[in-house]
Formats: C-alpha cells, sequence, structure tokens
C-alpha cells in the first residue's frame, strides 16, 4: 500500500526552497489556443513507447508497454547538445509525471513540480501520471528529425490507477542546430484534453523549468487549482533562454520581465526543511 503526505503549497514552497531561490513566473497570456498537437502539424506520428527502466513502483519498472507509476528511462541521447540553466546536457531522463529531467530521473511526482526536483526539470505537467489502468496510453518519444526530440504522454491516467479521465501534451525539445520557424522556438509545449488535475486532497500540478536547486521560471498558477483548465487546448514555444515566444503572428502578446535563467539568483545550496516530500510507500 502506498499514500501520500500532503503540506499546503505555501507552506511546501516555504520548507522546499532555499532561502535565496529566484522564482520567476510566465503569463498564462503566452499561451496559444490550440486543439492540435505538434506531430499533428509535421506528420509521422508519435514515436516509440518508453520503456520505464526504473522508478519508485518496482512493478511498472521496464514492463514492455510502457506502463507504470512513478517510473523514468534514460539517460536517453538526445543527439545534439541541449544548454539549460548555464550548463550542457547531451542526454536526459524521461519521466513518467510528466517531466524530463538531467543528470537524473524524477521518479515520484513532487508537489511543487520543478521548483522542488532534485535535478534540473523541464516541466509541462508536473503531475501524478499514473499509466497501469489498461484505459490509459503511455508515453512515448520521437527523434527522428535532427537536433529535435518530442516526447508525447498520451491519454494518460492518473494516481491510485485510474482510467476514467485521461490527459493528452508533448513537449518538444530543440538543439541550437534545429533551424526554428517564425512563431516557433526551441522548447514547446502542447496540451490537448485536460480533464484531470488533483488526484488527492490538494493534489496540483506544475508546468515549468527548474534548476534542481529550487529556482526556476514556471507558469503563473502553478499548483494551483484549475490549471488544468487554463493549459487544455493551447500551446506555447520558448526561447532557449526560457522566455515565452511573443508578439509574432498567431501568438499573443504577453507580459515583460521574465529574465534569462543566467540572470537568475543561483545560490541555493541544497534542500532545506523537509526536503522534497515524495511518496512513502509500504509493503
Amino acid at each position: 500500500m502506498k499514500f501520500h503526505k500532503y503540506v499546503s503549497a505555501i507552506a511546501l514552497a516555504a520548507l522546499i526552497a532555499p532561502a535565496h531561490a529566484a522564482i520567476e513566473y510566465f503569463p498564462q497570456a503566452s499561451l496559444t489556443p490550440s486543439t492540435q498537437l505538434y506531430t499533428d502539424t509535421i506528420g509521422g506520428g508519435i514515436g516509440s513507447v518508453v520503456v520505464m527502466t526504473g522508478g519508485g513502483n518496482a512493478n511498472g519498472a521496464g514492463n514492455p508497454s510502457g506502463r507504470n507509476d512513478d517510473g523514468f528511462s534514460g539517460p536517453i541521447n538526445f543527439g545534439y547538445t541541449l544548454s539549460f540553466f548555464g550548463n550542457n546536457y547531451t542526454s536526459f531522463y524521461a519521466n513518467n509525471n510528466g517531466n524530463i529531467s538531467f543528470s537524473g530521473g524524477n521518479s515520484g511526482y513532487v508537489p511543487n513540480g520543478p521548483i522542488g526536483a532534485t535535478f534540473p526539470t523541464i516541466s509541462i505537467w508536473f503531475g501524478d501520471v499514473d499509466t497501469r489502468n489498461p484505459l490509459s496510453g503511455v508515453l512515448h518519444i520521437r527523434q527522428d528529425t535532427p537536433n529535435q526530440t518530442i516526447l508525447t504522454w498520451d491519454h494518460v491516467g492518473y494516481y491510485n490507477d485510474r482510467g476514467d479521465k485521461l490527459n493528452t501534451f508533448q513537449m518538444v525539445v530543440r538543439g541550437s542546430g534545429y533551424d526554428i520557424p517564425s512563431g516557433e522556438g526551441a522548447i514547446g509545449f502542447f496540451w490537448l484534453g485536460m480533464p484531470w488535475e488533483a488526484t488527492g486532497t490538494s493534489q496540483t500540478a506544475a508546468v515549468g523549468f527548474g534548476d534542481g536547486q529550487g529556482n526556476g521560471v514556471v507558469l503563473q498558477g502553478s499548483t494551483t487549482a484549475g490549471l488544468n483548465n487554463a493549459v487544455a487546448y493551447h500551446k506555447t514555444w520558448f526561447t532557449a533562454g526560457l522566455t515565452p515566444v511573443c508578439g509574432v503572428p498567431g501568438t499573443p502578446a504577453c507580459e515583460n520581465g521574465v529574465p534569462e535563467p543566467g540572470s537568475l539568483a543561483l545560490l541555493a545550496v541544497g534542500i532545506i526543511g523537509l526536503g522534497v516530500i515524495r511518496r512513502r510507500r509500504s509493503a
């Protein structure tokens, strides 16, 4: 049997974030209405099933179907170099809970998402994804285009083994060698139907980027109720500096003031207080 331990989002942020952590927010106005995934526009499908080779749930680890809870796979080679918060990465970990990370896998659900993760993290929907239910889809990966990786959480369920509501979202990550078309960016987030959000008391999700030390850039409204409705049937692109792509045809204007990650105060020395609150399991 396994269970969750919760604290409020505000209290959690105070406990986990280092005293000098820099957290910036990008506005929901930077999201563009969309009824298609990126792969719907380019064709070719969503790629291969990601088999989770690790994670907190031993029964899901390594299942060829890709079904798991709290699993991750990696390291997976990009085939190019990605610069993220001042560091260069040639590989990543694909995590079942709606994110990718660097230097290690995020096996469990983290209540405040990329800000609480202990590894640098790109999070399109850091929620408690659980794909064990037969009605749920799984994570897919596509890397057939040079300098581009596409990850798709295709109609995925949620904890605990639930398949009555299914979310679909897709992440695009590009290297510096990709010739980016006007209106697009180095990183893209695409969401279709997002009917589930809370999978237990006070459980929500987060969207954005974290450096593994409590600093990050996250979507306004992350870790609060209603985020699933805000992102459903929307998309957004980011520059390599993690600022939303704004002011181009078909993209709404958005607020200024989100700094480049290099300007964030990277003064964190580790997680304090209770540390990242994750699931505790008992036999």
